[in-house]
């Protein structure tokens, strides 16, 4: 989404805010969900592979698309097939590069091209992963469609709108933020002025949430492989990692706060905005480089429905009506929205789940898993997999 926005920048303030919008809110809003929902895979099929019953994933893939159609990456980051993501993902940037720059300047479309070439861009990734999994890039894990997939739906849909719970209540936050900016005085501005720091945040993040997805997936493997130290050491180094990471990326925004807005606008206004509320970025920055990697402990041992209960108190009772106070009631515009919510929201919600996660009981997570996975499948006399709940 960030290159579509770095093309449309350039067109216009009115452009930028508009598509900033679209993939913000109107996208965001759903993806939110769906992706939300797609977590449950983490923690059925990454239990599941790291307890070597390496067929019940190609059900719970099944499954999860009668549910809905995103959790193919999930099915892949379980089996460490992150090589095969990171190559369609990087098939379909080529792409929308590429007709975002013919559609949106050499043929003139303007902002209608730069909405065409992120949807093609989408469907390349799901060609792409879907064409590798049925296509025998996964031996082990996919036999070929089965009715087995139509069991035990309503168990596995109560796991994925958990997840879904947990995630886009997070991702909802953000929007929120982004819906309340536009209310204030010189809407425009400080729209496209927060875009552009989201934006930014938001290509850090992909290391987060890389190490997300990488938590989490180790995480289940080897809580189903019954190894509750190597769990607790995976959750220790990609905490330390993204920490660091995360440092050197907030000293790199203070540094550059001049510097980086270019690439989506030259708009004076907007340049002073953006580099008004560097500081804030670094600090946001920071934090979502350690509460990513927490929620992929979080969605590696299962607790999805824990957390969500978590996101609902600090996102939604103490972080959001500190934004309206501070940005209203003291008048400190979009800096005190953003400021309240962050330090209000995120840092409360990070510093329970460092809490949690230090107090957990790992060999207990281990032996739930190992009983989870052997609830989930009975292997029948004729090798064939029945799944249940």
């Amino acid at each position: 989404m960030g290159d579509s926005q770095a093309f449309a920048g350039h067109l216009g303030e009115v452009q930028l805010a508009s598509i900033t919008i679209a993939n913000t809110v109107i996208v965001g809003f759903n993806f939110g969900l769906l992706l939300g929902m797609a977590s449950a895979l983490e923690t059925l099929c990454g239990q599941a592979f790291g307890a070597k019953r390496h067929n019940v994933l190609g059900i719970y893939l099944q499954r999860s698309w009668i549910v809905l159609f995103f959790p193919l990456q999930r099915f892949l980051q379980c089996q460490l097939k992150t090589g095969v993501i990171a190559w369609v993902s990087l098939l379909g940037l080529v792409v929308n590069v590429v007709l975002s720059w013919l559609l949106v300047y050499v043929w003139d479309f303007g902002l209608i091209g730069a909405a065409i070439a992120l949807d093609v861009s989408w469907w390349v990734l799901v060609i792409g992963m879907f064409g590798y999994t049925v296509c025998g890039g996964c031996p082990l894990t996919w036999n070929g469609f089965s009715m087995e997939a139509f069991s035990g739906l309503w168990e596995f849909f109560k796991l994925s709108l958990a997840s879904g719970v947990m995630l886009c209540l997070e991702n909802w936050y953000y929007r929120i933020l982004l819906l309340m900016t536009g209310q204030l005085e010189n809407a425009t501005v400080a729209v496209d002025a927060l875009s552009v720091c989201m934006t930014i945040n938001g290509w850090e993040m992909m290391i987060p949430f890389a190490f997300f997805a990488g938590t989490g997936v180790r995480v289940a493997n080897e809580l189903g492989a019954g190894k509750a130290k190597s769990a607790k050491f995976a959750m220790q180094v990609s905490v330390i990692q993204s920490t660091v990471i995360g440092l050197i990326f907030c000293v790199l925004i203070i540094i550059f706060q001049r510097q980086f807005a270019y690439i989506f606008t030259s708009s004076p206004s907007v340049l002073q905005a953006v580099n008004d509320m560097s500081v804030l970025l670094g600090v946001t920055i920071l934090l979502n480089s350690v509460q990513p990697v927490l929620s992929g402990v979080a969605v590696g041992s299962g607790w999805q429905i824990f957390v969500a209960y978590i996101n609902i108190g600090c996102y939604y009772l103490i972080g959001l009506p500190l934004g309206i106070i501070m940005g209203w009631v003291f008048n400190t515009g979009v800096e005190g929205i953003w400021g309240g919510m962050i330090f209000g929201g995120t840092l409360i919600q990070t510093l329970i789940l460092i809490i949690i996660i230090v107090r957990c009981d790992w060999k207990k997570e281990a032996d739930k898993a190992g009983s989870h996975v052997n609830k989930w499948s009975i292997i029948k006399p004729n090798d064939q997999l029945e799944i249940i709940y």
